[in-house]
């Protein structure tokens, strides 16, 4: 586009780009049996016509697979290799709010400028050369084939790749020669793909090693660790396992990314680093993983950014007169082993927050220096795929042993939705949205407070009311629970909950879904300093939704987040 072009025009060619990226979704859902394999093969001839096959071989690659810190590995990895003085390019998945975030150089997500150049390079090339016998290819596939052509194009000293799903069918796997990989914890996810026993889901995540290609694990399960070994041993595998570094080796300061799962993560990042130096010829002189860590390590493992993955936000828009009334605990745990690190994270953040003083001293004092009770809430989504009857108890019997209960939980769909990329423009929601899903969760909830109490399962529809709001929007209350129909309606719920009790701090962990917690960005996040540019905010009164939205022109673009005055 021309300098001087209209803001309508960018921003109607970044949604031209969306447009033709959703176009490559050819299922509602990745979770699809006949997902599996689906022509692996076709990936060689995408690289092929994208004259990629050379650019591959010649990358640096750290390749990471795994069912839980995968993506917090690849963080901690990047961040570290960067504070070392190489120019990295991080791949991760899934994106919270803008496909960019996938896509990292120099631990910054990819201009739009430089994002739309290769975009329509990749996409171009393809719909010009594919056809009946090698048709286009599907929306990972083309993601990981831009991952590919950016970096080479960027000229990164290294790579790192989070793999999608599973190892063995990839997109990411077409790469033959990394020069270390690294599988962090495993766990049962995906299963109708990968595999009904950790067997099976650790033969899947061992796709990824190649002959004689050194390799990091964490500690594992013995059925899960058994596969790693075998199938390293057939490949002439080095597979080393790599173990939490310990607090006192980052000279008192804390790792980046919160939890004590984080260490795990680190620790394989520290060890997949230290192999990446060796293999390309800058080894660390003197370096004693069982003491201080070098500088740049420490360095990295502090700073590392990692959004949707134990992030705290204070709420903002709650005229109450004090901060910290209504917190929001963000985590994207979908798998039985990541809700419990999730809900440990959470215990623990929230007993240390609820002896923290107040933000505002002259707030406290309006409320008579009396201290603030604490409620915990719930607010919960996760796909259909996914089995709430080992999720949710998991959730509850941590927490629980904590010393931490729910008073309510919260159920809502996502805004997000698996067949269209996500738009820039104001999310809408669908008044006949299908809450079945919600309301199944719904009874999984209240059998489980019901059996907690002494009780047994009890027929939840019968128990529950629907009740509307001032605008009118409709919510299923339960006694320990709420199906709202959409996430800005909880969000509502809640900011006046918090409003008509200002000695309550209400304490709500967001979880069960990276996209939820992505949706729960899209409405709250701010978009002010980014880079160079320098962001002018117009406030506009959006008749339809009665509400306050803030518009962002951050040089390129307008942004659109829903609000109200603080």
């Amino acid at each position: 586009m021309a300098k001087g072009g209209s803001v309508e025009s960018v921003v109607g060619r970044y949604e031209t780009m969306l447009d033709a990226l959703s176009s490559l979704i050819t299922k509602r859902s990745r979770a699809d049996k006949s997902n599996k394999g689906d022509r692996f093969d076709l990936l060689y001839d995408y690289l092929k016509i994208l004259e990629l096959e050379d650019a591959i071989s010649e990358l640096k690659i750290i390749h990471v697979a795994g069912t839980k810190g995968k993506g917090s590995t690849c963080t901690f990895a990047e961040s570290i290799l960067r504070n070392c003085g190489f120019r990295t390019g991080l791949f991760t998945s899934p994106h919270l709010i803008d496909v960019r975030e996938r896509f990292r150089l120099d631990g910054v997500e990819i201009s739009e400028e430089k994002f739309l150049e290769y975009f329509w390079w990749c996409y171009d090339r393809l719909k010009e050369k594919t056809s009946d016998d090698v048709p286009m290819p599907t929306y990972f596939r083309f993601l990981a084939l831009l991952a590919f052509k950016i970096f080479a194009a960027e000229k990164v000293d290294v790579a790192i790749l989070e793999v999608g799903l599973g190892g063995r069918f990839d997109a990411t796997n077409v790469v033959q020669a990394p020069i270390v990989c690294g599988v962090s914890s495993l766990g049962y996810d995906h299963m109708e793909i990968l595999g009904n026993t950790l067997g099976e889901i650790a033969g899947e995540k061992a796709g990824i090693f190649k002959h004689e290609i050194p390799a990091f694990t964490v500690p594992q399960p013995d059925e899960a660790m058994k596969v790693l070994e075998e199938k390293a041993s057939k490949l002439n595998v080095n597979l080393q396992v790599a173990h939490p570094i310990d607090a006192s080796s980052l000279n008192g300061l804390k790792l980046a990314l919160e939890g004590e799962h984080q260490y795990l993560n680190a620790g394989l990042a520290v060890a997949l680093c230290t192999a990446w130096l060796q293999r390309t010829g800058h080894p660390i002189d003197n370096f004693n993983q069982t003491g201080a860590l070098p500088e740049p390590f420490i360095k990295g493992l502090t700073t590392a950014n990692l959004q949707g993955r134990a992030q705290i936000v204070h709420d903002q828009f709650t005229d109450i007169g004090s901060v910290g009334d209504l917190v929001f605990y963000l985590d994207g745990a979908h798998s039985p082993e990541s809700m419990e690190a999730c809900a440990k994270w959470f215990s623990l953040c929230t007993r240390d927050d609820n002896h923290q003083p107040s933000l505002n001293s002259e707030a406290q004092q309006q409320t008579d220096e009396r201290s603030k009770d604490t409620t915990q809430i719930l607010l919960f989504n996760c796909m259909s795929v996914r089995d709430p009857q080992l999720l949710l108890p998991r959730l509850l019997r941590t927490c629980a042993s904590h010393g931490v209960h729910f008073q309510k939980a919260l159920f809502v769909p996502n805004i997000s939705v698996y067949h269209k990329v996500g738009s820039h423009t104001l999310p809408t929601v669908d008044p006949q949205v299908d809450l079945s899903w919600q309301f199944a969760l719904q009874r999984v909830w209240e059998n489980l407070m019901q059996s907690d109490k002494g009780g047994e399962a009890s027929n939840t529809d019968q128990v529950c009311e629907e009740v509307k709001d001032d605008t009118g929007m409709s919510a299923r209350c339960c006694k320990n629970s709420s199906v709202f129909p959409s996430l800005p309606s909880a969000i509502k719920w809640l900011r006046d909950t918090a409003q008509k009790d200002r000695f309550v701090r209400f304490q709500v962990l967001v979880t069960g879904s990276l996209h939820l917690v992505g949706d729960r960005q899209h409405w709250f996040i701010f978009f002010t300093e980014r880079g160079n540019f320098s962001t002018v905010l117009y406030c506009l009164l959006m008749a339809s939704e009665q509400s306050v939205c803030w518009w962002s022109w951050d040089g390129s673009r307008l942004r659109t987040v829903p609000c109200t005055f603080p």
